[in-house]
């Protein structure tokens, strides 16, 4: 089956990945990134990687938490702002 360039960027992660780990020198990591692009089909992919071990799957970054600090802000500023308001009319109706 031919590969796309998306299946190429992909094993290229892949290659990136192993030599951030030090299992391919830079030089193993250009040869092989050659390989992927002049790659025609999944098998030529292949190669460039049979001899790496298989990665873990990227864990996803742990969403952030809420910001109950900001949220406790904002309603404090909004209640004093509320209240010179109210003050504001209360004063102005007993005068």
């Amino acid at each position: 089956m031919r590969a796309s360039d998306e299946d190429r960027q992909r094993v290229i992660g892949v290659l990136q990945r192993h030599t951030e780990a030090g299992r391919l020198t830079l030089e193993e990591f250009s040869d092989r990134v050659g390989t992927v692009y002049a790659a025609k089909t999944f098998d030529d992919l292949r190669a460039a990687v049979v001899d790496l071990p298989a990665l873990s799957p990227k864990t996803p970054t742990p969403p952030a938490p809420p910001a109950t600090h900001d949220r406790q802000l904002l309603l404090t500023f909004g209640l004093a702002i509320a209240a010179v308001v109210i003050i504001g009319i209360i004063y102005a109706l007993l005068k």
